[in-house]
């Protein structure tokens, strides 16, 4: 119970701030309707419950499987083992990850059809299961991190030649929905249960990063090798025109709720397969050990279903409401700030970026300040969501104005940031695009699209999740490289006593 009041009580810490900047746009610039205003509290409430449940199974669960899992993996000592591993684990438990359902199914929607939901699951987990298996390799091939991610945007952008822009905003978007509230702590503790092999301690500890890096990778070269094959052309799309709000306060809840059941379902559902076959083979776990974990695939799954109704029936409405009624007021001003205001908070609440934020202070015994690279992590989306207003607004500037300088400066940077921040980056990465900015940012950014004249809302209303995913490369870096000349001062300072 203790243990829940703490996941509680930081979960109310990371999800008020937003609620909070609702409810005062509410009362002075954009007022809601009094019944999608109830649903966005209610909404709230169930984010809060939701994710601290979630985080609380998490811990007993999805962490502990996927270190077992690694090291099974890893002690095997046969390569074909370890690629196949990476390629089923990845595909399955990306094709069930509901961020990854949620933006298919919007993509799907606004593009009439043309780019199917079922084809983006389907290609986007295929590419996350290869690169999985490539990070596996690199791992016990003691490859570097730095050359390996060099290698795999070198691809993108080679891809990203011949891609239309609709393509390249729902590659990169689809990176970030790929790394969601479930496949984020099941990569990182695959990667932590192969990485405590290595006999080198330091090098045990980068390598316990940087694989949700390349797994968000691969959704981006999956979907721009898809468009470049399929060669569809340009493709355009739009939102319906916003509809009367009718029901009651509980009713989109009461919609959503067996939907995401199910889905949540579909999401845990080859997990625990994959677990019990690996139980009857290798764990060997007591059945003390087995119950926890039975318990808190129970927890992970109340949680999810909670947070992700939340999300869907109060916020995903309210994230389309406001981009609208911030256009409508005529100040492109405001924009550009509710943007930077939604960056700023919204990554507050990912449950992922707290996943990460715990495995950085454990893996580094405390230097690490979760603190630290939390306002850090902060600050660089914010950014990213303000300039994405500007691209929506300015038609001159498109997606791969950002994406290509941003990259290149990424890249450049991991060559004099130290190694375990360049994992921590790439990883923070995917993070950083959870369910929060999968669905409330992309749908203001869909909205703001909706209502700008002159945009369109499949080339400009997605890309948001885009840039949200390449802020933490070079913020963290850059952190890093602060790290790094922090300890070289210290070791000056030691020499010199």
């Amino acid at each position: 119970m203790s243990v829940l009041k703490a996941k509680l009580k930081e979960v109310l810490g990371a999800v008020l701030p937003i609620t909070i900047l609702v409810i005062i746009f509410h009362f002075t610039v954009t007022p809601l309707e009094p019944l999608s205003f109830k649903r966005f509290l209610l909404g709230a409430f169930s984010i809060i419950i939701g994710l601290s449940v979630f985080l609380l199974g998490v811990d007993l669960s999805i962490t502990p499987i996927g270190q077992s899992m690694g090291k099974t993996i890893a002690k095997s000592n046969k390569i074909w083992i370890v690629v196949v591993a990476g390629l089923l684990l990845g595909f399955f438990i990306c094709i069930a990850e509901p961020d990854l359902h949620i933006l298919a199914g919007q993509v799907d929607y606004i593009s009439a059809g043309k780019i199917g939901k079922n084809l983006l699951l389907v290609v986007v987990s295929a590419g996350v299961g290869l690169l999985i298996a490539f990070g596996f390799l690199r791992v016990l091939y003691n490859y570097p991190l730095h050359k390996s991610l060099a290698i795999t945007y070198g691809i993108i952008l080679l891809l990203a030649l011949f891609s239309t822009p609709e393509f390249l905003a729902v590659a990169f978007d689809a990176s970030g929905a790929t790394t969601g509230a479930l496949t984020v702590p099941f990569i990182l503790a695959l990667a932590a249960g192969i990485s405590v092999l290595k006999k080198d301690i330091k090098s045990s500890e980068e390598d316990s990063f940087g694989l949700v890096g390349l797994a968000s990778a691969g959704a981006i070269m999956a979907v721009l090798a898809t468009g470049v094959l399929t060669n569809t052309g340009r493709l355009s799309g739009s939102l319906p025109a916003a509809e009367a709000v009718a029901g009651t306060v509980l009713s989109p809840f009461l919609q959503q709720l067996p939907v995401i059941a199910g889905e949540v379902s579909l999401a845990l559902l080859p997990i625990l397969v994959v677990f019990f076959l690996f139980q009857k083979i290798s764990f060997k776990l007591s059945g003390r050990a087995l119950r926890r974990i039975i318990f808190g695939l129970v927890f992970a799954f109340l949680g999810l279903l909670l947070f992700l109704t939340g999300v869907n029936a109060g916020f995903l409405d309210v994230g389309r409401v406001f981009g609208r009624e911030i256009v409508a007021i005529g100040n492109k001003g405001y924009v550009v700030l509710m943007g930077f205001a939604l960056g700023l908070l919204t990554v507050l609440a990912e449950p992922a970026v707290y996943v990460l934020m715990h495995q950085i202070e454990e893996v580094t015994s405390g230097y690490i300040k979760k603190s630290m690279v939390l306002i850090f992590l902060s600050i660089g989306v914010a950014c990213a969501v303000a300039l994405s207003m500007l691209r929506i607004m300015i038609p001159g500037i498109q997606l791969w104005h950002y994406l290509l300088p941003g990259y290149i400066i990424a890249m450049i940077m991991t060559c004099i940031t130290p190694n375990l921040f360049v994992g921590i980056a790439f990883d923070a990465g995917g993070v950083a695009s959870g369910p929060m900015t999968a669905t409330f940012i992309l749908a203001f950014a869909n909205g703001v699209a909706a209502a700008m004249e002159g945009a369109d809302v499949l080339t400009d209303g997605f890309g948001m999740i885009a840039m949200v995913a390449m802020a933490p490369l070079i913020a963290l870096q850059i952190l890093g490289f602060i790290y790094k000349i922090k300890s070289k001062k210290e070791g000056a300072e030691s020499n010199d006593e």
